[in-house]
């Protein structure tokens, strides 16, 4: 790959960060092939959409930056390049309006993703990018030509610079396989192993919980990972067969990775009753309960009843039933160990992935000039909320950028 008069750039990727790279490249006048191995663009973007597309967060910049963990510094010059302010007017010229709802994340005014990716790509072709759908990246062939297997058989192609935006490893049914890691050790590019990010979490249920209480809710709860030093959250899970899933444990799966890996388990806090002091139990649970059983003790005197009461028994051990102030203090802190994260292939999104140390600060890799990468391929993760879209485009954008200084001579 090397730049010429005649330069093309082909686009692996056709999610949000490839769409992105392809946009600003076409923008630039340079022409774009744009791959993709789903039978049509935006697969995964159109299936995070259906329960309403978050496509950015409204909060400051500073604490949104942090959202990116450890990638944050490195995150940093393209989410402020690319900050939420500019993606909402990015959206609004693709002439759909966009509001601020509950939690400060952000949507389109009628909170879908079809029209906005219908739009986008009515811009796309304009521009003239040649979309090729059905087309699974396989590699590289003799003299740095990329090869795709399609429906017709082997297709071979020559590109003056490649932007890949192929996902990580979530999702594969929506195309983000992950397959593409091994592809790129074989030409020496450093790439951290993919892990499951925006995951449940496995318990060791006891066969009678699991079956009684699986896929129910276990609501106005307070969480708190004393590993990882944040404040206890407010929130909602939701209890599996396997174990737990919800927003609040989403947001800890980094830390609650790293604790599993070093530990072999992690602990969660559950705080069952926020709304109640530790010293407000004791004295209600101190209150002598006679012949009544302690299940309708703690219902009538705590409010614990039903998924909260079994997992208070699932969880606690026997003795703290036996003293108001030991029961007082598990009610408030009783703990959560978590066994392992679920798999890859069901999590929302991924860790891991290409290191930043083997990129410029325009996404390329070091030692491969003209190959530029983008979007989840690249070692970062963050929440939900608007963050994941968020650092897709930014990066989609700033390696596409990168590709048109590359073949201008200008990076």
């Amino acid at each position: 790959m090397f730049p010429s008069s005649r330069a093309s750039v082909a686009v692996i990727g056709a999610g949000p960060a490839g769409l992105m790279a392809a946009e600003v490249i076409s923008a630039a006048g340079i022409p774009v092939q744009l791959f993709e191995a789903m039978g049509t663009i935006g697969r995964k973007f159109l299936l995070a959409g259906r329960s309403g597309l978050n496509i950015t967060h409204d909060e400051p910049l500073p604490a949104f930056i942090r959202r990116y963990g450890a990638a944050a510094d490195r995150l940093a010059p393209l989410l402020s390049d690319f900050d939420p302010l500019a993606i909402r007017a990015w959206v609004q010229g693709l002439g759909i309006e966009t509001f601020v709802g509950g939690a400060g994340r952000v949507f389109p005014e009628d909170r879908k993703a079809a029209p906005l990716l219908r739009a986008w790509r009515q811009r796309l072709e304009q521009q003239g990018v040649e979309i090729h759908t059905r087309h699974r990246w396989q590699g590289w062939a003799e003299a740095g030509r990329l090869r795709f297997g399609s429906d017709q058989g082997e297709y071979c192609t020559e590109a003056s610079a490649v932007v890949l935006a192929l996902g990580g490893g979530s999702w594969p049914r929506m195309g983000s396989d992950g397959q593409w890691v091994e592809l790129l050790r074989q030409q020496g590019i450093d790439v951290a192993a993919l892990a499951p990010s925006n995951c449940g979490f496995n318990c060791a249920w006891s066969e009678h919980f699991a079956s009684r209480f699986s896929w129910q809710p276990l609501k106005s709860i307070q969480v708190a990972h004393p590993a990882s030093g944040r404040m206890p959250k407010r929130a909602d899970l939701m209890i599996t067969a396997h174990g737990i899933e919800g927003g609040a444990v989403y947001a800890l799966t980094a830390a609650l990775r790293a604790e599993i890996e070093a530990q072999g388990h992690a602990l969660l806090h559950l705080d069952l009753t926020p709304d109640r002091t530790q010293a407000q139990l004791e004295a209600a649970l101190a209150t002598p309960r006679g012949k009544t059983s302690m299940a309708t003790h703690l219902k009538r005197r705590v409010g614990i009843q039903g998924i909260k009461a079994s997992l208070l028994r699932e969880l606690a051990h026997t003795e703290q039933f036996t003293d108001p102030v030991l029961l007082a203090a598990v009610i408030k802190q009783l703990p959560l160990p978590l066994v392992s994260p679920r798999p890859l292939a069901e999590a929302i999104s991924s860790a891991g992935g290409v290191l930043f140390s083997g990129l410029t600060p325009s996404l390329m890799v070091n030692t491969q000039p003209g190959l530029f990468v983008a979007g989840e391929m690249l070692d970062w993760e963050a929440p939900t909320g608007g963050y994941l879209l968020s650092g897709c485009l930014a990066t989609g954008r700033a390696a596409g950028l990168g590709a048109v200084r590359w073949l201008q001579g200008t990076d």
